[in-house]
């Protein structure tokens, strides 16, 4: 049975969060990292997580969980550094990846079995998940063939020119709401967000 490992982007350096930093705010009790790795792993996928150099906080968040933590030296390049190392880490048999931005929290299990389902349902496409109107957000699971291409990405555009360049063989997965939206980077968007799920 072919298999899916999900891959949770955490390199990132929270930037534009006035010092603290967004995968450790807390969301109904656990640290945002946590949170979300918890959800990959209920899936029953395979679960690596890409982490900065010395990130100790969000180590100690992940304490217990069974994953693997991949850490990425080069990570200030941006977002193809962590997706670079991300995939070097994937178990062998893994024939493709779903990946996964950690700065959004109303991507949950369901969300992810929801991926994980249509993959199976279309082996060797790209699925990307959307809103329901169809615009494009994340997760994006990409098939084994295109390891290679990931794993040569630079820069921090992720694998935005490979979406592009393979946009007939993108399959749209649209999630409720603003799931596949939703990405908290400021503590504006926090703070908005909260006062509207009360999270």
């Amino acid at each position: 049975m072919s298999e899916t490992a999900i891959l949770i982007l955490a390199a990132g350096a929270s930037a534009r969060m006035g010092g603290r930093d967004k995968l450790l705010e807390p969301v109904a009790g656990r640290a945002l990292l946590r949170r979300q790795v918890e959800a990959a792993l209920a899936t029953g996928a395979p679960v690596v997580v890409t982490l900065p150099p010395g990130a100790d906080a969000r180590r100690a968040a992940l304490a217990g969980l069974a994953l693997r933590c991949v850490e990425v030296p080069d990570a200030a390049e941006g977002m193809a550094a962590s997706l670079r190392a991300g995939v070097a880490a994937l178990p062998a048999d893994a024939d493709a990846v779903m990946v996964v931005l950690a700065d959004m929290p109303e991507i949950g299990a369901a969300a992810l079995a929801a991926m994980l389902k249509a993959g199976h349902a279309a082996p060797g496409a790209i699925l990307r998940a959307t809103a329901p109107d169809g615009t494009p957000g994340h997760p994006v699971i990409f098939p084994r063939r295109l390891f290679p291409e990931l794993g040569r990405l630079s820069g921090d555009r992720g694998a935005r020119d490979i979406l592009k360049a393979q946009a007939g063989r993108v399959v749209a997965v649209p999630l409720p709401g603003d799931q596949a939206l939703t990405d908290l980077d400021t503590p504006e968007d926090w703070a908005a967000w909260r006062a509207k799920t009360g999270l």
